[in-house]
Formats: structure tokens, sequence, C-alpha cells
């Protein structure tokens, strides 16, 4: 029987073969939106075994787990780390048809080597050579990243972070890991006590007395230069939907001055008050030649119970809805108008919104530099096989697929960097089918900078990360 994960997986055409192993395969990769701890590769952790490696903190698997009738004792709960792999293995081959499993068997053959089918069967040999394997030097966090080629990380990391674990690893590591700044929490203004609590947070963190949107602003500037110092490029900014409506500096000062006393704002209000911070926020890019990331549409929290129980990020999470197209030109073009609107790039959760983001992206594109708005990456529960490819077909169709700044991992987990050969050879298959249909001609002068481009290059240029 064929080997399940083999030279040519994804693959389904001679021209996809020669593009991915001739042209993307040896790639380096630029991970340039992640949530890998910066701690754990500062300290270089050694799991001790695969469970630890990876089960813990991935909400994906978590999701499958409960789906699939297994108890929460085995996914967040205080049970044996053998015990949750063998649920995580009965769950494995219910996968089928979701990415989750092409991602284990990738996984599992790219870091250890091992090519067997996880299944109730197999799951002890495979836990038990994994976790040998993880208990050696040859697989700490820096070895794993190593061995995958990562040339850049960045991370995300709210403006109150000191970054000591970035400032540790500057020049201690091969790999550059960088900080990226996300100020969601000082938008998050629904919880009147956590919001004050973040504020109080922020005041300590940059050390000013903030008791107006001037010293808030001041405060979140402050932080910025504190990142830009310690080698930042990038914010990102994970938002519902995105917010507009006009206000004045003294209507974000009184509503601020409101949330800061615990009062509830109004609709409106919260609708001015984030219009005003984000405005603010994407001017400090801007004004330090940054790359700004929106990630939009995510419906978070739904189950309240288990939300109360376990927190965020920890699998209660969907699609929303649409996004409001009206507030998102508003939006970019309040700041194209004073010439403020940096390098940006935008994802979706709804893929209802493909053809409108990535046209929309356009409308600001104004040839100061390559693609400087851009469409970004399938995201969270598009980046899987059917969602990539409608990714790809609708940024080739209204977009420029060649200048298309490719994959990021999205993850936690220091297994997860096989997600980029997924893409990748997703993407060569693409391109092969076009050029065996007659839709694209078969010349390398063309192909070879399109596939590279989209595997590596691209990101490398656009973000400057050579320099």
């Amino acid at each position: 029987m064929k080997q399940f994960i083999n030279d040519d997986f994804l693959l389904s055409n001679k021209t996809a073969e020669k593009l991915f192993h001739k042209y993307s395969e040896n790639q380096p990769i630029i991970d340039f939106h992640c949530h890998l701890s910066p701690s754990m590769i500062a300290e270089d952790r050694q799991f001790d075994n695969l469970t630890q490696a990876w089960l813990e903190g991935d909400h994906y698997k978590w999701r499958a787990m409960r789906t699939n009738g297994i108890n929460e004792i085995y996914c967040t709960g205080r049970t044996s780390d053998p015990d949750k792999f063998q649920k995580w293995a009965e769950t494995v081959p219910a996968t089928v048809g979701n990415p989750l499993y092409h991602w284990t068997h990738l996984e599992l053959a790219r870091y250890f080597g091992i090519y067997e089918l996880l299944s109730p069967s197999s799951a002890t040999n495979i836990y038990e050579k994994a976790s040998e394997l993880l208990r050696t030097r040859e697989y700490s966090t820096r070895s794993l990243i190593r061995k995958m080629k990562a040339e850049v990380i960045c991370t995300t990391d709210d403006p109150s972070d000191n970054l000591e674990y970035h400032r540790k690893l500057k020049g201690s590591f091969e790999t550059v890991v960088l900080p990226t700044y996300r100020p969601d929490n000082v938008i998050k203004t629904a919880d009147s006590e956590k919001f004050r609590a973040y504020i109080l947070k922020l005041e300590l963190a940059c050390g000013i007395e903030i008791r107006n949107f001037d010293t808030l602003i001041e405060a979140l500037d402050r932080r910025h230069k504190f990142f830009h110092e310690t080698g930042c490029r990038l914010s990102d900014h994970g938002l519902d939907r995105f917010y507009f409506d006009n206000y004045t500096v003294s209507e974000a000062d009184k509503i601020f001055r409101k949330l800061i006393k615990g009062e509830i704002i109004s609709g409106e209000e919260t609708e001015k008050y984030i219009t005003a911070v984000m405005i603010e926020l994407c001017k400090m890019n801007h004004k330090r030649g940054w790359t700004q990331q929106f990630h939009v549409g995510a419906l978070r929290n739904n189950n309240t119970r288990m939300f109360r129980h376990l927190g965020p990020d920890t699998g209660w999470d969907s699609i929303g809805i649409s996004q409001d197209a009206v507030k998102m030109s508003k939006f970019l073009s309040a700041l194209d108008n004073t010439e403020q609107l940096t390098k940006t790039i935008l994802y979706n959760l709804n893929p209802a919104d493909n053809e409108m983001m990535i046209t929309m992206a356009g409308n600001f594109n104004d040839g100061s530099s390559v693609a400087k708005v851009q469409y970004g990456a399938a995201w969270w529960f598009l980046d899987q096989k059917t969602g990539m490819e409608k990714h790809l077909r609708d940024l080739a169709s209204l977009g420029l697929l060649r200048r298309f700044i490719g994959m990021v991992t999205d993850s936690r987990s220091f297994l997860s960097y096989p997600r980029h050969e997924y893409f990748r050879r997703l993407v060569c298959n693409y391109i092969g089918e076009e050029v065996e249909k007659g839709l694209i001609p078969d010349e390398e002068e063309l192909l070879k900078p399109l596939i590279e481009g989209i595997s590596y290059s691209n990101a490398k240029n656009y973000f400057g990360f050579n320099k």
C-alpha cells in the first residue's frame, strides 16, 4: 500500500510535482504571525513527552476531541499525559476530511520520521518513540525550529509586556524572533472591571498615570516606541469587525473617562471610542514604518459556561457574520486621506468576505510600494485544503497572486511548521493544474518567481527582514 505521507502528497499532476520539488520545498520559512511562547524559545524548553509538545494549548485538537465525545478532563483537565494522548489517538481516525488528519501525519513524519497512521492501536508505539526523541537536545524548542528552517518568527505580544525574552534572544539564536504589538485589550470595553485592571497594568508598564484619552494614547505610543527599539516592526489587531464612526477628540476623552470610572457606555460611544483608539494606533504604525495586520470575523467565547470555566483561546470560537464593507472602507480611507495608511494585511474568517476583502485591498494600493495593502493568508477555520484553494482562486481572479506574501502558522505549537509545507503543496498543485489546463504558460521565467515568491521571497521583501 502506498505510504500516506509521500513525496507527492497533495500534488495531483506532474507540473505540480516539479514546481514543489524544484522551487518551493527547500525554501526557508518566514512566520510573520504566530502565538509561540518567546520564553520557551529563550529558555530552549525541553518537552518531556509528545502530549506536552502536541496537545498543550491546542484548541484545534480539543474541539475535535470534544466533538468525538471525549471528556474535558482529557483536553484541559488534570489527568496523565499518556491517557490524554490515547484519547487524541482515538479521535484522529474521526478527523478524516479535516485538516487535522493531514497536519497530524505531516507533523509525525517531518519531525519524528514516523509514517505510521495514528490510531488507538498505534498510539503507544508512536507516543513512546516521539517522546524519547523529544527528551534529547536535538528536539528542544530551538532545535524544532531549526529543523523546519524557520528564518524569522514574529510572536504576538501585549503592549504591557516587558519583552524580557525577546531581549534575551537577540543575537543568541540564529532564527530571528521578533515581537508583534497586539493592543486588543485597550478596546475591550464590555467588562468594566477587566478594562480598568488592564489600564492599571498599562500604567505600570509605561510609567505614566492614565486619566484621559491623551494620556492613554501617550502610554500606548511609549510602549510602541519601546517595542520598536526591541525590533518590532509589525502590529496585529484581532477584531470581530472593522469599526468606524466620526468622532472628536473631546468625545473620545469623555467616553474614556466614563470607562475608567466603571460607567456603562452606549453602542454609539463604543463605536466612537474604538474608532478613535484604532486610528491613533494606526498612525503610530505609519510613523514608525510598521506593517499592520487586521484579523477580523471571529465570534469568540460563544460557550459562556465554558468560557467562565476555562477562559479565552480554549476552543469556543467560530466564524462570525460577514464584514461591514462600508465601515472598513471608511476606516482605511480616513487613514489614507491624511497619508497615514501604512502597509496593511487584511485577514477574514468568513469565506463570504473573500472577494470583498481582496477588492477592498485594491482600493488602497497607490503604487508607493509593492502590494502595500495585502490580502492575507487563509486564516484559522479557513487554513485547510478547501479554504486555501478558494483563497488562491479568489486572489488570482481579483488581485495579484504573484505578489502574495504567503502562509503563517498562527499557532501556539512548536510542531506546527509543516503547515507551511501543506500550504506550499496546495499552491503548487493549484498552479500546476492551471498550467496543465493551458491557462498559465509552462515557462520557467514565469513559474519560478511565482512559486519562490509565494513560498518565501515575497514576505522577505515585503517586511524588509533582509535589512
